[in-house]
C-alpha cells in the first residue's frame, strides 16, 4: 500500500467481540502482547518510507497508557490517536461502553508528558464547537471524529466560516459569502472517450471484463485452498477454466480499438474554488450531502452495503420522516439508493406529494419491537453465562463465554459439510458451540441473521478476519 497512501494507521482501538475472540484491535494492548505489538510497529516502520500511526484506547491507569504511548513512539510510531474511553468489556457495559463522556482530561495529561510526538484526541465530538473545546482542553495536535462524522460528513466545515469571521474581526471587514474557498478533491484522471465510440459499448465490455476478473479472483482463492486441503469437484471444475478465462480477458482487451484501450488511471488532487456561501448552504442539507456522497461512489466504487450504511446514518431523520428507512436498508443496488434519495428530494420540494401511511408505521413499530426481542437473545445468553460464573465463585466471569468460542477453520467446515446433521452438531459442540452452525453449514447462511444468539464469524483460512463482517447480537 505504500505507493498509494500518505501513512499507515494501525487500529489498536477496536473493542468489538471479533477483536476479543481474534486477539486484535484493543485486545492487543494487554501486557502479555506488548512485545508482539512493539515488533509489529517497529518492523512496519522499518519496512516502509511513510509514517506509521497508531490509534489506541485508554488502559486501566493513566501511567499504563503513558507507558504504552512511550513504547509506541520508541518503536517508530509517528503519531498516536487516543480514543479517550476504556476498552469495552465483553458484556458491553461499564467504562468501556460507548455511552458516557470520553475522559479527555487523560489525553491532556498524556500530551503534557509526551510533547515530542503528535497526539490526536478522539471522543465527545458531535459539533464543530466540540472540536474547538476538545483542542482547548487537551492541547492536542488535532482531533478526530468517528460517530459524529458518520451522522454529519460536514462536521468540520464551520472551520472555513470561522476562519473568515476571524479575518473579518482582524481586518475590520465585512463577512463575504462570495469569497472563494479553494477545495482540494482527489480525482482520477481517465482517458477521454472518443466521440466516434458509443459509450455503452465500452461500458458493456468493461462490465463483462469485471465479471471475468471476479471469476479469476475466485480461482486465485481456490489455488490458495489447494495448498492446505484437497479440492472438491466444484472447485476443481472452476480451476480447470483458468486458462480459458485468461484468454477471454486478453481477447476483450484486444478487441477494443486502440484509441479506447484500458489506460491506467492517475489519481491527482484537483483544486476547485467554490463560494463560501454555497458551501455553507450545502453543508446544512443532509440530502445534498447524500448526493455528493453518491457522486463520489460513482467515481470511486464501493459495496452497496457500505453505501446503505452511510446514507442511513447521514439521512436517518429524513428517511424516518418519509417512511423510507426500510426501503433504503433493503436496496440491492446503488441505483436503488439513489432512487430513495430522489424521493426524499421530491417530498422536500413538494410536501403534498408525500402520504403518511399509518398502517406502514404500525408494521414498522411491530417489526422494531420484534427485532429488539430477537437481538436481545445473545445478551441474555451472555448474562446467564456470567451469572453462572459468579455463582460458582470464578474470578474470570467471562470463563463460560470463552468455552466454545474457538473460531472454526475453513478446512474443518469443509469436512463438516460432508457429515450427516447429527454428527455435524456433535463435532461442532466440542470446540465451537458459541458459533452458529447454520451460518457455516447452510449454503444460504443463517436465516436469523442479526437476531441469532450465536456468533457469526468467518472461518480461519485464506482470509482469517474480515473487518466488514458483523457479529450477531
Amino acid at each position: 500500500v505504500e505507493p498509494f497512501c500518505d501513512a499507515i494507521d494501525l487500529n489498536l482501538g477496536c473493542p468489538q467481540r471479533t477483536a476479543y475472540l481474534g486477539n486484535f484491535g484493543s485486545y492487543l494492548l494487554d501486557p502479555k502482547d506488548r512485545n508482539l505489538l512493539i515488533r509489529i510497529v517497529s518492523e512496519t516502520a522499518r519496512s516502509v518510507r511513510i509514517p506509521i500511526f497508531c490509534k489506541i484506547r485508554l488502559l486501566d491507569t493513566l501511567e499504563d497508557t503513558i507507558q504504552l504511548c512511550r513504547d509506541l513512539r520508541n518503536a517508530g510510531a509517528s503519531l498516536i490517536a487516543i480514543h479517550a474511553r476504556y476498552r469495552a468489556t465483553w458484556e458491553r457495559t461499564g467504562p468501556g461502553a460507548r455511552d458516557g463522556p470520553a475522559l479527555l482530561d487523560q489525553v491532556a495529561e498524556i500530551k503534557q508528558v509526551l510533547s515530542d510526538i503528535p497526539i490526536i484526541a478522539n471522543g465527545n465530538i458531535v459539533t464543530f464547537d466540540d472540536c474547538e473545546q476538545n483542542l482547548e482542553l487537551t492541547k492536542a495536535d488535532g482531533v478526530m471524529s468517528a460517530e459524529g462524522l458518520l451522522d454529519n460528513p460536514a462536521l468540520f466545515f464551520p472551520r472555513y466560516r470561522k476562519d473568515a469571521e476571524r479575518r473579518k474581526e482582524t481586518e475590520h471587514s465585512q463577512l463575504d459569502d462570495t469569497q472563494l474557498i479553494e477545495v482540494h478533491l482527489p480525482i482520477e484522471i481517465k482517458p477521454a472517450t472518443p466521440m466516434f465510440s458509443p459509450e455503452h459499448i465500452i461500458s458493456n465490455t468493461n462490465k463483462h471484463r469485471r465479471k471475468l476478473l471476479k471469476k479469476m479472483r475466485e480461482i486465485d482463492r481456490i489455488e490458495e485452498l489447494a495448498k492446505c486441503r484437497a479440492l472438491n469437484n466444484d472447485e476443481k471444475e472452476k480451476l480447470s477454466k483458468k486458462e480459458s478465462l485468461q484468454n477471454e480477458i486478453k481477447s476483450l482487451q484486444n478487441d477494443l480499438p486502440n484509441s479506447i484501450q484500458p489506460t491506467s488511471r492517475k489519481r491527482v488532487l484537483k483544486s476547485s474554488s467554490v463560494p463560501l456561501g454555497d458551501l455553507y448552504k450545502s453543508s446544512q442539507n443532509k440530502l445534498t450531502l447524500a448526493q455528493e456522497y453518491l457522486a463520489l461512489v460513482r467515481e470511486f466504487p464501493t459495496t452497496v452495503r457500505t453505501v446503505i450504511f452511510h446514507i442511513r446514518r447521514m439521512c436517518r431523520d429524513i428517511l424516518n420522516k418519509y417512511q423510507l428507512m426500510e426501503e433504503c436498508v433493503s436496496c440491492e443496488t446503488i441505483e436503488g439508493v439513489e432512487s430513495i434519495i430522489s424521493k426524499c428530494l421530491l417530498y422536500d420540494k413538494d410536501p403534498s406529494t408525500f402520504y403518511f401511511n399509518v398502517e406502514k408505521q404500525k408494521k414498522e413499530r411491530e417489526a422494531l419491537e420484534k427485532k429488539k426481542i430477537e437481538e436481545g437473545k445473545r445478551k441474555s445468553f451472555e448474562g446467564r453465562m456470567m451469572r453462572k460464573a459468579k455463582r460458582e465463585g470464578l474470578v474470570d466471569i467471562e470463563f463460560y463465554l470463552r468455552q466454545g468460542s474457538k473460531i472454526p477453520s475453513l478446512e474443518f467446515v469443509h469436512e463438516l459439510k460432508k457429515l450427516p446433521g447429527e454428527k455435524q452438531l456433535e463435532l461442532w459442540k466440542k470446540d465451537h458451540s458459541q458459533h452458529c452452525l447454520s451460518y457455516h453449514s447452510n449454503p444460504k447462511g443463517c436465516d436469523r441473521n442479526r437476531s441469532c444468539a450465536f456468533l457469526h464469524m468467518d472461518p480461519i483460512g485464506v482470509n482469517a478476519f474480515n473487518e466488514t463482517e458483523e457479529v450477531a447480537g
